[in-house]
Parts: C-alpha cells; structure tokens; sequence
C-alpha cells in the first residue's frame, strides 16, 4: 500500500472538528457540521489521509468490542480522487483493524460502490437493513 505521491496516511492522528466538517463538507452535498468527538471516542481506529496540513481522506473502524469491526465514512476530498486513495484507506483500516483483534471486517455501501469495494478486497455478502 503506497499512498498517492505527496500524501501521509496516519493511524488514529488528532483530528478537529474543523477539518472533519471541511473535509465532509467538501465531499458530501448537503452535510451539516457536527461534533466528531463522541464517534472518534467509540471508535476501534481511523485512518487520516493529509496532503501537507491539509485532511484529504478519512475512514472510520467502529467495532462491536469483540472480532467484527466495521467500515464506516470512507471520503475523499473531489481534489483527490481517482487516484487510489480511497483504497489506499479502507486498506490501512484493514490492516489496523486486524492488529487490534478484528477477525471480520464489514462494510455497507450503495450499489454503485460494489466495484470499489471490491477492489479493497471485499465480497459482497447478503444482509439485512432497517431504517430506524
């Protein structure tokens, strides 16, 4: 795994609310700034992509505290993609997630993400979802 040239990937770095809202902002139509602290503070690990100073990608692990973990708020800034990044992440959170006992990793995606989740090394499963 060789991140883009001129970006770092950093496992579970301090991260602000600021550039999380920046960066989601950025990436996401219609999002609302938030707090982050309380879904960090939860989280098995994260992986935080910077060109310089500047937060370009991040993904989040969340974990039921036992052997499955979970993908979660995998973005890349628009500047960004199509270059690799966004698999060189959801790798990295693999990786640290099995260093922290994650036997299985899971990921829920809209069906137009199939192919790049596939090429982060996921199979598609069968499973349930209800909308609370």
């Amino acid at each position: 795994m060789t991140p883009p040239p001129g970006i770092t990937l950093t496992v579970c770095p301090p991260l602000t609310d600021h550039d999380l809202n920046d960066l989601f902002a950025a990436s996401w139509p219609g999002h609302d700034d938030t707090s982050f602290a309380r879904t960090l503070a939860r989280s098995l690990c994260w992986i935080a992509a910077h060109r310089g100073d500047r937060l370009v990608g991040f993904v989040n692990v969340a974990t039921d505290g036992g052997v499955h973990a979970f993908i979660l708020d995998t973005t890349v800034h628009p500047d960004e993609r199509r270059a690799g990044l966004g698999v060189d992440l959801v790798r990295a959170a693999a990786d640290e997630a099995k260093s922290r006992g994650a036997d299985w990793l899971h990921v829920d995606y809209e069906p137009h993400l199939e192919g790049f989740y596939a090429q982060c090394g996921f199979r598609p499963t069968p499973a349930g979802l209800m909308e609370l």
